[in-house]
């Protein structure tokens, strides 16, 4: 079977000029939308280290937030097809970014803790056993040059449970 390709599209608009553009360092916004069609837009900004504005989500957390919806997405797939019943799922990833004196940087390391909630008479050895397997397949993992780990937590419903 030959290789299929899928192509994004998504524009960036940056929003962030103040009236004098990017005459000065301090003298503009890092504000940008994040727009594809159909869909509704997110404001950005960069980290507030970067002089952004922490209501607006910055390019690190979206990485990280790319991360792990690819792992959970892939995840949930692939309990379906095992007869794994997962009833909750959340992640509390955690990323290391290292700036360089230069100000040049890179992630060096993301670490996805998802808790994992299964049906009672699910099988809790195979739920843990599929995130390594989600982690081989996850789209976004497999693109970045920095070490992605899971430290994943089954927690099983008990029986009768609602």
């Amino acid at each position: 079977m030959a290789d299929k390709q899928h192509r994004y599209a998504v524009t960036v608009t940056w929003t962030g000029n103040t009236g004098t553009g990017t005459s000065s360092y301090r003298g503009y916004e890092r504000a940008h939308t994040l727009s594809a069609s159909g869909k509704p837009p997110i404001a950005g900004s960069s980290d507030p280290a970067f002089r952004g504005d922490p209501a607006c989500w910055n390019p690190e957390e979206l990485l990280l937030a790319s991360l792990s919806a690819c792992h959970q997405l892939w995840y949930l797939d692939l309990c379906t097809r095992a007869g794994v019943v997962v009833t909750a799922y959340e992640d509390a990833a955690e990323g290391t970014m290292t700036e360089e004196a230069g100000g040049a940087g890179q992630f060096t390391a993301v670490t996805l803790r998802p808790r994992v909630t299964i049906a009672a008479g699910s099988d809790a050895a195979r739920a843990m056993a599929l995130h390594h397997e989600a982690h081989a397949f996850c789209f976004i993992a497999r693109s970045v040059n920095f070490s992605v780990t899971t430290a994943p937590t089954i927690l099983c419903e008990e029986v009768g449970a609602p």
